[in-house]
């Protein structure tokens, strides 16, 4: 259930009805915006279908939610969330690129890769230490190592970090390295990673499942704003079809119903989405064209010679390219 205070309501009106929920053996949590303050309230269904919380002094109405998502929906909070990540905001009039190799391996590869995006206009760097691999035989990531050598990177060209969390063991470690905690598709419905994660209140970047629906991955990120962090940023990655010509099918569908369905802010990643660096360039302008609040594209120095994800790989030349286009874009769209 949704309660939504009327502006004139006072802090007893709002003391009174979080007594009742408390009292009927509810949770609850608040979203104040500008004007008026909204109370989301969760709990047995039994229990809050005989609620009758419009009956209440300050409440102008309470909404019973059909959606089992309930705290990233729309209805609990109308004005877009703004994520900020050390004083980069993600979401709202601000564009967030994320940049650099799907890989950690070196580095020499990482730093030059850093100085590229970072030129290209990036304010996040990306890039993998612990890679979930569908083969136990390829490349799976520097580990620590590979995670030092991000912060380094990150610090010496003013850029964020932003990297996987595989095992939820290693979210404290990542965690001093990295800005932002990435959940890979992989790990979408990994629903005791979620709640780790979410107990960090770190900013999450929370990517589609390969087969999920809309509804799976909002209530995916359902269980990391109910460990009360609210630093989300959804990431359409492409979802599996019977298309063989690119890696998954790109759905940027799905960027225009996050925006209605949900607050939480939306990025794209054409390089997944596509599996092919010659269409991340086109996906990526359409991408932003669509609402999204940003993209988060592979970059390597040297795609022929990478460990992981080279045919999806920018290289420094294509990525600058790509992002003189973006910014065209997203200006339209009244982002910056």
């Amino acid at each position: 259930m949704i309660i939504v205070m009327s502006p004139e309501a006072t802090q007893e009106d709002l003391a009174k009805v979080e007594e009742k929920i408390k009292a009927e053996g509810l949770s609850f949590h608040l979203s104040k915006g500008a004007v008026r303050t909204i109370v989301g309230v969760i709990g047995d269904k039994k229990i809050i279908s005989g609620l009758q919380m419009n009956a209440f002094k300050g409440v102008e109405k309470a909404i019973r939610i059909t959606e089992k998502y309930k705290l990233v929906s729309r209805e609990f909070r109308h004005e877009d969330t703004i994520v900020d990540v050390g004083g980069v905001k993600v979401g709202g009039p601000h564009l967030a690129i994320m940049a650099g190799p799907c890989a950690v391996e070196s580095r020499e590869q990482l730093m030059e890769a850093a100085e590229c995006v970072k030129k290209g206009g990036a304010n996040f760097l990306r890039g993998g230490a612990f890679k979930p691999r569908t083969s136990p035989y390829d490349f799976q990531g520097l580990a620590e190592e590979g995670l030092a050598m991000l912060k380094d990177a990150g610090e010496k060209f003013g850029l964020r970090v932003v990297t996987e969390v595989v095992n939820q063991n290693d979210i404290e470690m990542i965690s001093n390295y990295a800005d932002v905690l990435q959940i890979g598709a992989r790990n979408m419905q990994n629903f005791q990673l979620l709640k780790e994660v979410g107990k960090t209140h770190k900013p999450v970047l929370l990517k589609r499942g390969l087969a999920a629906t809309i509804s799976e991955w909002l209530n995916a990120a359902e269980y990391i704003a109910n460990e009360g962090n609210y630093n989300i940023i959804l990431c359409e990655r492409g979802i599996r079809t019977y298309e063989t010509f690119t890696r998954n099918t790109l759905d940027l569908g799905a960027v225009a119903a996050v925006k209605e369905l949900s607050h939480l802010p939306v990025i794209v990643d054409p390089s997944h989405g596509t599996g092919r660096w010659q269409m991340v360039r086109p996906m990526a302008r359409a991408a932003i064209a669509a609402g999204a609040d940003g993209l988060i594209i592979e970059v390597h120095p040297h795609p022929e010679s990478a460990l992981s994800d080279g045919d999806q790989s920018l290289t420094p030349q294509n990525f600058e390219s790509t992002m003189v286009e973006v910014r065209k874009i997203a200006a339209m769209m009244g982002k910056k």
